[in-house]
Parts: C-alpha cells; sequence; structure tokens
C-alpha cells in the first residue's frame, strides 16, 4: 500500500467532504478512492471515517490521525523543497494558544503582524485560562506562563512576569491598607483560581518573598473566579484584595483604578516561555511563527513592566 497516497486521498476526501468530491478533484475512480482509505482503515485497524450518503464524518481516531497526516505531509513537502533548493514561501494553518489575558495584551498583536508578514498563512488563536494540552489538541505552539513541567516540548525563554497584590483606592480607604502580609486576615480576598490542574493558581494561601524567605500566609477568601478578567473587575468594584499576575492588571494599576498592596513583599516572578513540539523537521510556517513571535514577544514583555 501507498501509504502517503492513501493519507493524500484520505484529506482530500476530508477537505472536500466525501469520497465522490475527492474523487473528482483527483481525477481518480470513485471505486479506487474508496478502496485506499478502507486500505489505510485496514491498515490502522481502525475507522477513520463513517460514510454516510451525504458526506464524511470523522471518528475520534479519523480526527487525530488527519491531523497527524497533515503535518507528516507539509514536513514531506518542506524536506523535498529544501533538498530541491527552492525557494520556500510560508503557507498553511497555525494553531496557538495562550492564557486569555496574556493572549490579549501580547500574543494577539504579534499574531496579526505575523498574518500581514505572511499572507498565505492562516492562524487559529485559542485563548483560555484553561490547561491545553497541545499534543492531544493539536497546537502548534502554545505561551506558557510559570514552570514548566518535563516534556518532550521545546522551549525558548521569553522572559518572566511577577505577582501582584492590588485592590481599589475605594476598598483601600474603607478598609485600612494592609502593612504586613499576615494583616489580609482581616480582610476581604479575591481568589483567582485559574487552571484547576496547577498549583500556581490554586491555592488558600499567597506566597511572599523569595528563596530561602519565602513564606506563605493563609487567607479566606470570600470570592473565588476562574478568570483573571473577573477577578480583576471585582477588585476595581471594591470587593477585596486581591492577587494576579501584574501583566493581568497593568493597564488598571496605570489607570488608577488599583493600587499597589505590600509592594514591599514580592512573590518570585514566574518565567514565560514559547513551546512546541520537538519534531526533527519543522514546518516552515512554524519556523518563520517561531522566529518572528520570540523577539516581538520578549520586547513586549520587556515594555510592559511585567
Amino acid at each position: 500500500m501507498d501509504r502517503i497516497g492513501a493519507m493524500k486521498t484520505l484529506l482530500t476526501a476530508i477537505d472536500g467532504g466525501s469520497l465522490s468530491a475527492a474523487s473528482r478533484k483527483l481525477g481518480m475512480p470513485l471505486a479506487t478512492v474508496s478502496r485506499k482509505v478502507s486500505e489505510l482503515e485496514t491498515y490502522l485497524q481502525a475507522q477513520l471515517v463513517i460514510r454516510t450518503s451525504r458526506k464524511l464524518i470523522l471518528t475520534e481516531a479519523g480526527a487525530a490521525y488527519a491531523a497527524a497526516c497533515r503535518r507528516i505531509l507539509e514536513q514531506i513537502d518542506d524536506a523535498e523543497r529544501a533538498a530541491a533548493g527552492e525557494y520556500q514561501v510560508p503557507r498553511g494553518h497555525l494553531t496557538l494558544t495562550a492564557s486569555v489575558m496574556f493572549g490579549q495584551i501580547h500574543v494577539e498583536p504579534v499574531v496579526l503582524a505575523f498574518l500581514k508578514a505572511y499572507p498565505e498563512v492562516t492562524v487559529r488563536l485559542a485563548l483560555s485560562d484553561s490547561v491545553v494540552n497541545i499534543l492531544d489538541d493539536h497546537i502548534d505552539a502554545a505561551v506558557r506562563v510559570g514552570p514548566l513541567p518535563d516534556s518532550s516540548m521545546v522551549a525558548t525563554r521569553l522572559g518572566e512576569t511577577g505577582w501582584v497584590t492590588c485592590a481599589s483606592p475605594g476598598y483601600l480607604e474603607a478598609r485600612g491598607v494592609p502593612a504586613t502580609p499576615a494583616e489580609l486576615a482581616a480582610h476581604e480576598c479575591i481568589m483567582f483560581e485559574g487552571p484547576q490542574s496547577s498549583s500556581i493558581w490554586s491555592s488558600d494561601a499567597w506566597s511572599f518573598g523569595q528563596g530561602a524567605a519565602a513564606f506563605s500566609v493563609p487567607i479566606n477568601p470570600r470570592l473565588r473566579i476562574n478568570t483573571a478578567s473577573a477577578a480583576m473587575s471585582a477588585a476595581i468594584a471594591g470587593n477585596g484584595i486581591v492577587r494576579l499576575l501584574r501583566y493581568q492588571v497593568v493597564r488598571a494599576l496605570e489607570a488608577g483604578q488599583l493600587k499597589l498592596v505590600l509592594p514591599e513583599f514580592v512573590p518570585a516572578s514566574l518565567p514565560v516561555h514559547l513551546v512546541h513540539p520537538g519534531p526533527a523537521i519543522l514546518p516552515l510556517k512554524l519556523r518563520a511563527f517561531l522566529d518572528f513571535a520570540a523577539p516581538r514577544l520578549r520586547a513586549s514583555l520587556l515594555g510592559s513592566g511585567t
């Protein structure tokens, strides 16, 4: 079986929505198209598509396999172009992810500039404060804030960002400004829970200090919120003291909507990385994005004082 040819046939059928559409586009008898897809399913011992009278429906295994096929065929195309010395233009689709506010502030402007520079590339930017599995969700690259777990990912350090504790001027005028972290016990606190699977976000204690001098104080949050923007809005409205990352509140601080609390008790900063899966040959579109994005994201982090 010609597996590469079968992969191309499968993707043509998926993109066209039916076997007959693939037959027309490839100039291949319908029976041949059907046979190639069936041979691939037999070889893999898995059903890839559900055939109906009107369209193809991908199974879960089929969706994962189709995404892998696209990457493989793009890598083959890149390798052949490079070997032939042909001038290459990045093209194709990229899926990127970042947390919501970091993505809005730092990543989206870089992506928009990248799209202007590379008109043959399209991008899906998935912003989420939940943990996205890069491999399972077929993500090409991600910006991660916080320590990275050991993995096969390739990581480029972009900089760091720090925690800040803040509250609205109205709240501080009414309740007083805590002079030490221990005084937080007497205050209303807003807990940003963030990604539930990450211990750096979810805790009923806030850490202060760094290294050997680091310590934690327990808090009793009256309000828990799972998005940074909602937690910030609650703090601006005078509902208590909040702990967020500096990039999440920098604009509110500059506008005077929030004021820093306990600024002399600075907790340890968190690293920021641009990560991607590490195949031996990266698709040209991804190499172009990584080279384009990394220096611009570094500059954006430095410029915002995060």
